[in-house]
């Protein structure tokens, strides 16, 4: 694993991480040690959003009954410390909030206890995302919506209230809110929008204004004093989150030497982070979002910073949003490829968590001037990110269709109805997941082969959806595509062999450390899918896995697959049939069982055929 972490990882990386780790134990073990790390930040300002407020209740107001009285319970729940944690499960905080809360454990975390000594997962408290989840503010939003269509205080006096409340119960830098950075940038950026609403209606006051200050203050001194740790260690959305709080703080202390080092820090990220063909290097369409929607903030602000991201990372976040357009399936959804921690940043639209067109419109419109979709619910979304007015607004006529990103590592086939991705990745950054040469397979917007999800980073279950063994792809008998250590710690890289692609069909190699190789050949047709696995080098006992939602019939030729009671596909193959249950997660802590099937060889047999008709 040492040689597998410099040769992968690097020796800066290794270096680096050690140094971070001598820091927490210094932090530990010598008194008064965190001081030597932070500076205290004068803040002279906070209205960096301006925020349109008239556009919005307008947008708002012409909602269907049933979605505004949905915003509007939403919030009441909320004032309450009832919150849709993940944009899947409800999470009761208690009223008043009990701050240091885990809903589902029901256990506490020390709110006396510095943030260096409180870990990421215990097995007694849990997930500490569920203590953070509330903390993020994200409810906020429901109260700002809420006013807007009621013009009820009580939503602003929730906020104001709720706001003072976590003051008093998290002194800085104590419990687990103070632990992580992005959190604290988070947590800036929502309270900071929730207040430039309220305040454009004339309902905050002083004491609201010394707690906001106080917000940016605490939040811009935690991402300062170990911003090395994202920076340098973790290097992905935590890096982007950080320098945002970096830039929202170093504006708000008017210190224009530090904003414009932001800047600088943002530019190189967003080149190392967005790839030219769209793709992003955390391997993952929720993390992809996640930034994309920090680039939509970024865009937003430069009004008020005076400074902007340069036009060639422009350009990078623009293929971003192409890139997750084509692969679009149906109605914004996408194959739940890659980790998916559940984290939605900016929840104002009534889009389904699931639904990717509030983003990939709104990166698309504020960069481009052209958006992508006809009116619809997501615009909503671009309200908020945008000064411009929707009704001028061209359309731009784009179909989708098939392609490669092959630096991204996506293989779309598209035919009819029909789209079929392939993922083959050759990794220049840390892998999430043992997902080499997954297929997912949609027809008439049903995800017939779908992605396992990942459940939670904290749980068994969760551990075992990010293995070889969740994904539709080869599985050797007692060996990984590639080996990890805990949570996210993956080593030993399988990397990409040849690759050839045309409109209609995909053929591709992943050899892995392990000792064997993968090819893989798919060929979508009108109304068939064929695909030929093959493994080289090895004369091991192996399967094909294809997960999928719907129902199996065993039949005299092979399976037929049911949806809502229709036949939607039947497949052959020319090895052997199993049909076992598992589970998919489509949302964080929220699963389902799902099937899935198994292919065998025959005898000595080492490669498989599985055609699919699709109905």
């Amino acid at each position: 694993m040492i040689k597998s972490m410099l040769t992968e990882y690097g020796p800066r990386w290794v270096f680096n991480r050690s140094l971070y780790s001598l820091k927490l134990k210094v932090l530990k073990n010598v008194q008064h040690a965190e001081n030597f790390f932070e500076r205290d930040p004068n803040i002279m300002r906070t209205d960096i959003f301006g925020i349109n407020t008239e556009e919005l209740e307008i947008f708002l107001r012409a909602l269907p009954e049933s979605k505004k009285i949905n915003i509007i319970q939403s919030a009441n729940n909320a004032i309450e410390g009832k919150i849709k944690g993940f944009s899947s499960i409800k999470l009761d905080y208690g009223f008043p909030i009990n701050w240091h809360l885990n809903p589902l454990t029901n256990q506490t975390e020390d709110s006396d206890k510095k943030w260096f000594k409180i870990p990421d997962f215990d097995n007694v408290r849990g997930d500490i995302k569920l203590i953070w989840e509330i903390s993020r503010f994200t409810h906020f939003y429901l109260f700002t919506r809420a006013y807007m269509l009621t013009k009820d205080v009580k939503f602003y006096e929730a906020f104001s209230n709720q706001l003072n409340e976590w003051l008093n119960n998290n002194p800085y830098s104590y419990g687990a809110n103070y632990k992580c950075g992005q959190e604290a940038s988070l947590r800036m950026i929502n309270i900071l929008s929730a207040h430039a609403v309220f305040t454009s209606y004339g309902l905050t006051n002083i004491s609201d204004a010394a707690n906001v200050k106080k917000i940016v203050r605490d939040s811009y001194k935690k991402v300062k004093s170990n911003f090395f740790y994202a920076h340098k260690c973790i290097k992905n959305n935590h890096t982007l989150s950080e320098i945002t709080g970096l830039i929202i703080g170093s504006w708000a202390s008017e210190d224009d030497l530090s904003l414009k080092n932001a800047y600088k820090l943002m530019n190189e990220e967003i080149e190392k982070q967005f790839l030219k063909d769209g793709g992003y290097l955390q391997y993952s369409f929720n993390y992809q979002r996640f930034a994309l929607q920090l680039m939509e903030l970024i865009l937003k602000i430069s009004n008020k910073t005076g400074l902007e991201i340069n036009q060639k990372n422009k350009l990078r976040i623009l293929n971003s949003s192409k890139l997750l357009y084509q692969i679009e399936t149906d109605k914004g959804k996408l194959p739940n490829y890659g980790s998916n921690d559940g984290a939605l940043i900016f929840p104002v639209t009534v889009c389904d968590y699931l639904d990717y067109r509030p983003v990939i419109n709104t990166i698309h419109t504020l960069i481009s001037g052209e958006r992508l979709y006809p009116s619809g619910y997501y615009d909503e979304e671009l309200i908020w990110f945008s000064e411009k007015n929707l009704k001028n607004m061209p359309l731009k006529d784009k179909e989708k269709e098939s392609a490669a990103f092959h630096e991204a590592g996506f293989y779309v086939l598209r035919k009819n109805d029909s789209m079929a991705m392939v993922v083959l990745q050759d990794f220049k950054t840390r892998p999430a997941q043992m997902d080499q040469l997954h297929l997912d397979l949609w027809h008439k917007g049903i995800n017939i082969f779908c992605d396992s999800g990942t459940y939670s980073y904290a749980t068994n279950l969760g551990k075992s959806l990010s293995l070889t063994s969740a994904h539709n792809t080869m599985k050797i008998v007692e060996k990984e595509q590639m080996n990890k250590s805990g949570p996210f710690f993956i080593y030993d890289w399988s990397q990409a062999g040849i690759i050839r692609y045309d409109r209609h069909s995909f053929i591709g190699v992943m050899k892995s450390k392990n000792d064997y190789i993968h090819q893989r050949k798919v060929i979508l047709k009108s109304k068939e899918i064929i695909v030929k696995d093959k493994l080289i080098g090895s004369k091991e006992d192996f399967e094909i896995l294809y997960h999928t939602p719907c129902q199996i019939v065993m039949t005299e030729y092979g399976l037929d697959l049911i949806n809502e009671d229709n036949l939607i596909a039947k497949i052959h193959t020319n090895g052997k049939f199993d049909v076992k249950k598992t589970y998919r997660s489509l949302y964080y802590y929220k699963k389902e069982e799902i099937n899935c099937i198994t292919v065998k060889p025959h005898n000595t047999q080492n490669e498989l055929v599985v055609e699919v008709e699709l109905i």
